[in-house]
C-alpha cells in the first residue's frame, strides 16, 4: 500500500486564506500609495503661493522679473525685507495688529464662554427662542454694520485709537455656538454636583468647565484671531495716522505709489502670514477637534 505524503504549501485549500490575506494587505499598501501620492498632487497647487512669498523675500528683483520665472532665490538677500520695513512704518504696524487681534481674541473667548455656559447649564424660559436669536445675527452681513459702529465710535470721539479698533468685535455669535456645542458634551450631574457642593457658577465655569474644554476653546481663539490679524476694511475706515494703522493697510501702501515693488510686497506678505501660518501648523488638531466637538454623540 502506498502512502502519499504532500506538502502543505501544495494544498491549495490551505494555502487560499493565505493567499487572499497577501492580497488583501497588497491592496491596501497599493491604494494608501495612490491614496498619498494624489493628496501629493492637491497639496502643490495649494502650498505653492506661501512658498513663493517667502522664496521671493530672499529674491533680488532681475530674479523676480526673470522669464522664466525662478523658483529658487540665487542668494540669502534681505533687501527686500529692509525696503519693506523703511518704506512703511512696518514694526508699529506689526505691533497695532498684535495689540487688536489679541484684545479682540481675549474678549470674545470671555463673553462667548459666558453666553455659551447660560445656554447650556442655566435654565430660562424662552432660551431657544434667544438662542435663536443670538444666531441669527450671523446672517448679518458685516459690511451692513460698518456704517452704524462708524458713527457710533466716532461719535463717541474713539476714532484712529485702539479702543476704536476693538470695540465693535468685542462679543461674536459663532464662538458662542461652537462652545455651546462643546459644553453641551458635559453631563448634567457634573453641574449638579459642583452646586451642591457649594461651587458658584463663575468657579465651576473657571476650575472645571474651561480645563476640560482646552480644544474647543483654543479652536475659537485661533479663528478669532486670524480672523482678526486678517481684516482690512475696519481698520481702514476708523484710522487714519500711520501709529494707528494695522499692517494689512501697510501691505497695501506697497503696492502703489514709490514702493510698488513686487519684492517689498512679498517680504511684508511672508511677515504678516508668519503669525497665522505658525498657529495653523501647532494648533491644527486642535481646530478639528475643536470644530468637531458635538457632532458625534
Amino acid at each position: 500500500m502506498t502512502t502519499v505524503v504532500r506538502d502543505v504549501a501544495d494544498d491549495p485549500v490551505r494555502t487560499a486564506p493565505t493567499r487572499n490575506r497577501h492580497r488583501l494587505t497588497a491592496g491596501v499598501v497599493t491604494g494608501r500609495v495612490l491614496l498619498y501620492l494624489l493628496l501629493a498632487a492637491f497639496l502643490v497647487p495649494v502650498m505653492f503661493p506661501v512658498y513663493y512669498v517667502f522664496a521671493g523675500t530672499f529674491m533680488e528683483s532681475r530674479d523676480l522679473s526673470a522669464f522664466p520665472p525662478r523658483l529658487l532665490p540665487s542668494g540669502l538677500h534681505l533687501e527686500n525685507v529692509r525696503g519693506a520695513l523703511d518704506a512703511v512704518p512696518m514694526l508699529r504696524m506689526y505691533g497695532n495688529s498684535l495689540v487688536m487681534a489679541g484684545i479682540i481674541t481675549a474678549s470674545q473667548l470671555f463673553t462667548s464662554a459666558l453666553a455659551a455656559y447660560a445656554f447650556v447649564f442655566l435654565r430660562f424660559r424662552g432660551s431657544a427662542v434667544v438662542f435663536a436669536l443670538f444666531l441669527s445675527t450671523l446672517m448679518v452681513p458685516a459690511e451692513a454694520t460698518f456704517i452704524p459702529n462708524y458713527l457710533t465710535i466716532t461719535g463717541w470721539g474713539l476714532g484712529d485709537s485702539h479702543a476704536g479698533l476693538v470695540l465693535p468685535f468685542l462679543a461674536y455669535a459663532f464662538g458662542t455656538f461652537l462652545l455651546r456645542q462643546s459644553f453641551k458634551q458635559f453631563p448634567r450631574e457634573l453641574y449638579d454636583a459642583a452646586r451642591m457642593d457649594g461651587m458658584g457658577h463663575l468657579r465651576f465655569l473657571w476650575t472645571i468647565l474651561m480645563p476640560l474644554s482646552k480644544p474647543a476653546l483654543t479652536a475659537v481663539g485661533m479663528y478669532v484671531f486670524i480672523t482678526s490679524w486678517n481684516m482690512y476694511f475696519w481698520p481702514l475706515i476708523i484710522t487714519r495716522s500711520a501709529d494707528m494703522q494695522t499692517l494689512q493697510i501697510g501691505l497695501n501702501s506697497l503696492k502703489v505709489g514709490e514702493y510698488s515693488n513686487p519684492g517689498l510686497l512679498l517680504a511684508g506678505a511672508a511677515l504678516s502670514v508668519l503669525p497665522t501660518l505658525a498657529l495653523v501648523i501647532f494648533g491644527q488638531r486642535f481646530i478639528v477637534r475643536g470644530l468637531t466637538a458635538g457632532a458625534v454623540k
